[in-house]
């Protein structure tokens, strides 16, 4: 287990990058007239069916390239600007938003039905009003988490009315923080919790089991649902969280809240968060849509296995969020 902060260039803070663009990546008109290119040849078409040769790009690999390598062996995350939606409309950006992920890897399921890919908005429902919603089909605030699969592709198609903040942070630097002020918690988080599955594991468990750090092959991941951990404690074979497990919690909390070590922005139609599922935490402040004027929140995700993805923890295999990503690398 480890005790003590690792180097890793996914260590950050947010309060470093705020003032700076270098995280950020606007597409040049070369790159949109590719996407162009495709969304016309392909309209019509079935997204679900297309495949990376369906969407022969030549601008765009490096591109594509440039974003992999930042997942792996970076900061963990990039921010893509400046994709026409508007002009291509919603399903026109799917297939924008498909053929990119064609070109960074493979899309993996994000629901026990098989979906591939999840249109992010308010259904109308409150988290804890069924036992299978979940916080992306809200329009609560979303606590730090991380999703499934190498990475995610998260595109704003309608940034809705007020609120919807996007905030980003790294997992690595969290844990190199809690590993300098309390190790003895920073272990703790390497031991098993319980997640509720909220009905969504492939083999119809509703718990999975896993430490929400795990240090693997020279490689810090995470595997975060705070409130997936307090769901799960409604289940009556489920042990009760120890005084240890609560306090580590309450600790990690404390420390993802800390002035500066998120980094906050707004998401903007057009706009495409790419970020390591491994390395990186996300969430969202509450917002409401506006009805009237037609600004109703809606994003666009993908969750992908990349090519040079790392070596996985063998508990992976098992649970729901990298199940798929393990038995393509790692079986």
């Amino acid at each position: 287990m480890l005790s003590e902060p690792i180097d890793d260039p996914a260590a950050w803070r947010g309060d470093a990058l705020t003032d700076r663009t270098d995280w950020q990546r606007t597409l040049t008109s070369r790159e949109i007239a590719e996407l162009d290119a495709c969304v016309c040849a392909l309209d019509g078409r079935n997204f679900l069916e297309l495949k990376r040769g369906d969407f022969p790009f030549d601008a765009l690999v490096p591109l594509c390239q440039s974003v992999l390598e930042t997942m792996e062996d970076g900061r963990g995350f990039t921010l893509l600007r400046g994709l026409p939606v508007q002009r291509w409309g919603e399903e026109g950006t799917r297939i924008a938003l498909w053929g990119i992920g064609t070109h960074l890897g493979w899309a993996e399921p994000q629901d026990g039905a098989g979906a591939q890919m999840h249109d992010v908005r308010d259904i109308g429902r409150k988290f804890g009003s069924d036992d299978t919603i979940r916080y992306f089909q809200t329009n609560q605030a979303i606590e730090f988490h991380n999703d499934g699969a190498d990475i995610f592709a998260l595109l704003c198609l309608n940034r809705g009315g007020k609120g919807g903040r996007s905030r980003i942070m790294s997992a690595v630097e969290v844990f190199n923080e809690l590993a300098r002020r309390r190790p003895d918690l920073a272990e703790t988080l390497q031991q098993d919790f319980h997640f509720d599955a909220r009905g969504q594991h492939p083999d119809g468990a509703r718990c999975q089991v896993h430490p929400v750090y795990s240090h693997h092959a020279g490689k810090l991941n995470v595997l975060l649902k705070t409130a997936y951990i307090h769901s799960a404690q409604r289940f009556p074979e489920v042990p009760r969280l120890s005084e240890r497990q609560t306090e580590a919690l309450s600790e990690l909390n404390a420390l993802m809240e800390e002035d500066g070590m998120a980094l906050e922005f707004d998401p903007q139609p057009g706009d495409v968060i790419v970020a390591s599922n491994h390395v990186v935490l996300h969430g969202r402040t509450a917002y409401v849509d506006d009805n009237n004027a037609g600004q109703n929140r809606h994003m666009l995700r993908l969750w992908l296995t990349i090519p040079n993805g790392r070596p996985l923890p063998p508990h992976y295999a098992q649970t729901r969020e990298f199940g798929p990503s393990y038995a393509r690398r790692m079986a």
